[in-house]
């Protein structure tokens, strides 16, 4: 008996991105891994998924008829990924209403494997510390390096953490900006393996773009980041939306990469904690508070 695998409650019963829909083809059988098991995905012409354990008698690649499936797992298509639970998922995956915003331009800007686990990945998303040295003349620049003061809640009702009120100088924010400019962001963490972060758009400032990043939980110290784009640009072509966001991600990847340790220190005093490390504390208190032990070291009781 492999007793590697995932024994987490909290984190079996989460739903998980699995695969980007545009980029799975219809009627092959695609092969992954989550929660240190194999399972594999299909789907018809019509965006119809299935997902399922996989079998030695359905192969990565192999012809499949949907309707052939049996004993399969829960299955759900959201922002443009499938979606699957090795447990008892909840009904619904946490709203992101803009997403139904016809005129947005939403894409998969990538997946990529990362050697991380997946709450130390969350936790340096919601980092803005790091933009002045990790994205220089992107996201950040000297002398603009303070982190101003912003507000954290984290909310019983609706099960999540709140970034607002934060606020950094880029240079270049995204591929409709035109300048530096003062950005505002507001960061919400759904999911414990899940981020969305809302920036203001230079194109309409009364409305934000979308970047959220998704991961998929391989093992305990590795994941597949899917990062969705859901944002206004009406000149660039989506090869161009999407390499921006490719090189930013580039970048943060060594990073995350370096990390000691992979997991995430879930004790409060496990590692310094400064003003820009409002979130993250935040964020690790909820991991704690809902008893996420998969990805994590669990603060001593």
């Amino acid at each position: 008996m492999n007793t590697r695998k995932c024994t987490d409650p909290v984190v079996l019963n989460l739903w998980h991105p699995i695969g980007a829909i545009d980029e799975t083809p219809a009627g092959i059988v695609v092969e992954t891994v989550l929660l240190e098991e194999r399972v594999s995905l299909a789907k018809t012409a019509d965006n119809v998924v299935a997902v399922w354990r996989s079998r030695p008698d359905l192969r990565a690649g192999d012809t499949v008829e949907i309707a052939s499936i049996a004993d399969r797992l829960p299955a759900k298509l959201a922002y443009g990924y499938v979606w699957t639970s090795l447990g008892s998922p909840p009904q619904d995956i946490f709203p992101i209403p803009e997403y139904a915003e016809g005129d947005r331009r939403k894409l998969n800007a990538a997946t990529i494997g990362v050697n991380v686990s997946a709450p130390r990945a969350i936790e340096n998303f919601l980092d803005m510390g790091h933009f002045p040295y990790v994205h220089t003349d992107i996201l950040g620049v000297e002398p603009h390096t303070e982190v101003k003061e912003y507000d954290v809640e984290i909310s019983v009702d609706r099960d999540e953490i709140l970034a607002t009120r934060c606020r950094f100088f880029q240079p270049m924010a995204s591929t409709a900006s035109d300048g530096g400019a003062d950005v505002d962001y507001v960061y919400r963490v759904p999911h414990p393996f899940c981020s969305v972060l809302y920036k203001s758009s230079p194109l309409d400032e009364t409305r934000r773009d979308v970047i959220a990043v998704f991961l998929q939980p391989v093992d305990q110290e590795h994941v597949r980041a899917h990062m969705m784009l859901c944002v206004l640009d009406e000149d660039n072509e989506d090869k161009v939306i999407k390499r921006f966001q490719q090189t930013i991600f580039g970048q943060d990847k060594p990073i995350l990469e370096n990390q000691v340790p992979k997991r995430l220190p879930l004790d409060p005093r496990a590692e310094t904690p400064i003003r820009a490390d409002k979130s993250a504390i935040a964020y690790r208190r909820w991991l704690s508070q809902k008893g996420v032990t998969y990805g994590v070291i669990p603060a001593a009781a």
